[in-house]
């Protein structure tokens, strides 16, 4: 695997990695990480000084680490959250990771976490917002801040740029990173019809530093981004793609629920390889088994038509 230096933005190529989870831990503890990598989710380890910090720190005399976080709220309206932040940087402090990373939504107002990664209004407006506030974040961090493409469900009618085109700019406005999901690239396109190929294609490619990689779940009108099954042929297209246009960037592996005993997650995260060797894994997208969901911009147009 490579980990040679790249070009974009410094940062290195840390090959293939997954999501340090808790049923894990004590695997973790008694055979070595197999990995090259872990990501952590932040949040789960800011305030946590127990067991699950000793596993942490375990691993990370192995391997590098990368902090995920789902609490950042780069695109609310609420003030930047100057306590959160305190926590991210001494964890970030205490485990020299890689990088920081986090999502392009918004996560509540009026100082109220809903947990649930929100989408953003695709205008002028919001982007000159997250791009003031990206730019407060880095330089209260200090650290590289790489921003994810989050699933969505719906768009905003408001809404006059792309996502590519506005990730675009904030990328290249603010220096930030960006971490591609694929997965993500694949669930939004099938619910909203845009075409994924040319998501991809038109990004900046030397911002892209990381990708995730996970398995969805087909529940009639709708996509879900589950990441509780095995990854789907059209993603594994998509990541072979974006790898190509990157020259090669790390990548992880996202299993949240339903997780496999750690050595079957590795046989999923090293079909990566075969991969990137134009050997597309044949693995269909999971289907739902409860009653379909019916997309609600489908529904609100019949709606508005009687």
């Amino acid at each position: 695997m490579n980990n040679s230096t790249l070009p974009r933005l410094g940062l290195p190529n840390l090959g293939l990695g997954v999501g340090l989870r808790n049923k894990h831990f004590n695997y973790l503890l008694h055979n070595p990480a197999q990995v090259d990598w872990f990501e952590i989710i932040s949040e789960n380890f800011m305030d946590d000084f127990g067991f699950a910090r000793h596993v942490l720190m375990h691993v990370r005399k192995q391997v590098p680490v990368v902090m995920h976080g789902v609490s950042l709220s780069v695109g609310s309206t609420d003030p930047i959250n100057f306590k959160y932040l305190e926590k991210l940087k001494a964890l970030a402090e205490a485990i020299e990771p890689e990088w920081i990373s986090d999502h392009l939504c918004w996560t509540g107002v009026a100082y109220t976490n809903t947990h649930d990664l929100l989408p953003m209004p695709m205008t002028q407006e919001s982007l000159a917002h997250v791009c003031e506030r990206v730019m407060r974040i880095q330089d209260y961090l200090k650290r590289p801040l790489i921003l994810e493409n989050p699933s969505t469900y719906l768009q905003f009618k408001a809404s006059t740029i792309s996502e590519w085109g506005f990730l675009s700019s904030l990328a290249t406005t603010t220096g930030c990173g960006l971490l591609l999901d694929v997965n993500n690239v694949f669930v939004s396109a099938t619910n909203h019809g845009f075409n994924a190929p040319n998501y991809i294609n038109n990004l900046p490619h030397q911002h892209i530093v990381q990708m995730h990689i996970a398995g969805p779940t087909d529940c009639g009108d709708l996509l879900i981004d589950t990441h509780d099954q095995p990854v789907p042929s059209q993603v594994w297209e998509l990541y072979a793609q974006a790898q190509r246009l990157t020259g090669g960037v790390s990548t992880l592996l996202e299993w949240d629920a339903k997780i496999p005993d750690y050595p079957d997650l590795l046989i999923e995260l090293y079909k990566a390889r075969e991969a990137l060797k134009g050997n597309i894994p044949v693995q269909g997208v999971n289907k739902s088994e409860h009653q379909p969901v019916s997309n609600p911009v489908e529904f609100q147009l019949l709606a508005a038509n009687g």
